[in-house]
C-alpha cells in the first residue's frame, strides 16, 4: 500500500503533465479531465494494455499491490477495478523509487494510447 501511495502521486503528475502539454485550457477543465483519467475505472482499463508488456518483476509488483488488503470499499468502482488500480499505482510507485523514469514514461504512454 505504501508503493500505491507514492504511485498514485506519480500517476497523477504524469496525467497532469500530459494534459497541460496537450492544450491551453482553463484550470477547471484540466482538473475535471484529470479526475476522469486517474479514477479506478480508467486506471483498470489502461492496465489491460500494459499486462502483455510487463516484465516478470513488474508483474509481480503489480500482483502484490493488487492483492494488498485494503480497508476501503470503492464507491464508484467495482472491487476488481479498485484492486487493479491499486496494483497499477504500486507498480508506478515501485518504478519511481527505483529511478526508472524512462520505463514509467514508456508504460504511461503505452497505457494512454488510443
Amino acid at each position: 500500500m505504501t508503493l500505491a501511495f507514492i504511485g498514485d502521486g506519480v500517476f497523477d503528475l504524469f496525467v497532469r503533465e500530459q494534459l497541460v502539454c496537450q492544450a491551453n485550457c482553463p484550470v477547471g477543465v484540466l482538473h475535471s479531465t484529470a479526475v476522469k483519467s486517474v479514477c479506478c475505472q480508467a486506471q483498470a482499463e489502461g492496465l489491460k494494455k500494459l499486462l502483455p508488456i510487463l516484465t516478470e518483476e513488474e508483474l509481480s509488483v503489480y500482483k502484490r499491490g493488487r492483492n494488498a488488503h485494503t480497508a476501503r470499499t470503492p464507491k464508484n468502482a467495482s472491487s476488481a477495478e479498485y484492486h487493479a488500480a491499486t496494483g497499477l499505482e504500486a507498480l508506478f510507485g515501485y518504478l519511481y523509487l527505483k529511478g526508472e523514469i524512462g520505463r514509467l514514461r514508456e508504460l504511461f504512454d503505452h497505457m494512454r494510447e488510443r
